[in-house]
């Protein structure tokens, strides 16, 4: 579907979409990402950034262990870590589960994921069950976090909206957070967008506990405005695939966990930190600065529009982006129109003159009676293959 020249050590890429497919779901900017996230996993000095932030934003969960870096012993192409006494998730026996509280681990991982994605704004994203340990002590330790998510504030609001909708079974106020968030294209069909996302809503909600999986359904949301005309942003792909593996990781611990039942139960939690946040005390300050600089310019800007006002100079254009196009096609109408009007008077004309009697005939009748029919007969054939010619080229330019 695409080709691509990739070279690690620089920076040098070529990527060119060759199919419809690629063109739709945007393969060269799926490749630009992947370009981007190899040449973040091999700067481990990041990677040490990383471990620093995530670990520092979650000391607040007792269960989650980040073990930080230590940077004397570590450069761009070493990492030197805090040592992690503990085996995979995907190494735990029956036996050994039921020494597990794997319901109360999974919903403080899935908390600790949701505080970063919807508060910290950056995210372990790749916390497949081989990233993921379960340390000695009972407690979950997350390793590898050479892939990080970041996630904008007005993104974690969108996001939140989306995991709210989605637990509530609401399909419109999902298509809605999609499409607000998402870039659309000449092909975007919404009434087709909203039944197929009403379609995997309704799938989701009928499901047992046991086949609820968050990130899937984030994952075929995302599919489906691709094949309806949307180009959604990277993040809630991301997203989706690291919910995905959080849903594998719950299987394993807790097979009964409801995802869907945690995010209600914590949003209250989350709304409160996000509002904390905003309430910062730069945020704050920016703010007034900028009502600030509303009030004060705002005597000036009413003095201008009132001069503009008291001497006849104010304007107001309004600009029609398909102007052209709603012009031809009313001039196509007024055409037909007028044709048909001049069809239907020779007809008429025609039908007056078959009583006045004429050396001229055609067939026994009037010749210039019968010239008038058959213009009109002739008109009126023109006319409909015509109209059905338009139509089928219209119809052809709006599938290409």
């Amino acid at each position: 579907a695409y080709e691509v020249r990739l070279s690690l050590v620089g920076s040098e890429m070529c990527i060119r979409d060759s199919t419809k497919a690629g063109r739709r779901y945007r393969f060269h900017a799926i490749v630009d990402e992947f370009h981007t996230t190899l040449q973040q996993e091999l700067n481990y000095e990041l990677e040490a950034q990383n471990l620093i932030t995530v670990g520092k934003n979650l000391e607040d969960f007792p269960h989650i262990q980040v073990p930080q870096p230590v940077m004397d012993y570590s450069t761009r192409s070493i990492l030197t870590m805090e040592y992690v006494s503990g085996r995979k998730i995907t190494s735990l026996t029956p036996l050994a589960r039921l020494d597990v509280d794997g319901a109360a681990l999974c919903e403080e991982l899935f908390r600790a994921y949701l505080k970063q994605v919807l508060v910290d704004g950056i995210f372990h994203a790749d916390p497949h069950p081989g990233n993921v340990f379960l340390t000695e002590e009972g407690r979950i330790a997350l390793l590898d976090l050479g892939m990080v998510g970041n996630t904008a504030p007005q993104m974690q609001e969108s996001l939140l909206k989306l995991l709210l909708a989605l637990s509530d079974g609401d399909s419109d106020a999902v298509a809605d957070v999609v499409v607000r968030t998402s870039e659309r294209t000449e092909d975007f069909s919404p009434a087709e967008f909203r039944r197929r996302i009403s379609q995997l809503v309704a799938q989701t909600r009928n499901r047992g506990l046991a086949q609820i999986k968050v990130g899937a359904s984030i994952l075929e949301i995302t599919q489906s405005a691709a094949e309806n005309g949307l180009y959604v942003p990277s993040e809630l792909t991301l997203l989706g695939k690291t919910l995905l593996q959080l849903d594998e990781i719950g299987r394993i611990l807790a097979p009964e966990w409801d995802p869907n039942a945690s995010v209600r139960r914590n949003v209250d939690e989350f709304m409160s930190q996000r509002m904390k946040k905003d309430m910062s005390k730069g945020n704050v300050l920016s703010s007034i600065l900028e009502l600030k600089e509303f009030v004060s310019g705002l005597p000036s800007r009413v003095n201008r529009i009132m001069d503009t006002v008291v001497n006849n100079e104010l304007e107001v254009k309004v600009k029609s982006v398909d102007a052209k196009l709603v012009m031809e096609g009313m001039q196509k109408i007024a055409n037909r129109i007028t044709t048909g009007l001049i069809l239907a008077a020779l007809i008429v004309g025609a039908s007056l003159l078959m009583r006045v009697e004429t050396r001229f005939t055609v067939f026994g009748y009037p010749g210039f009676a019968m010239l008038c029919f058959t213009a009109a007969a002739g008109g009126g054939f023109w006319l409909v293959i015509s109209i059905f010619y338009q139509d089928y080229k219209d119809k052809k330019k709006i599938k290409r």
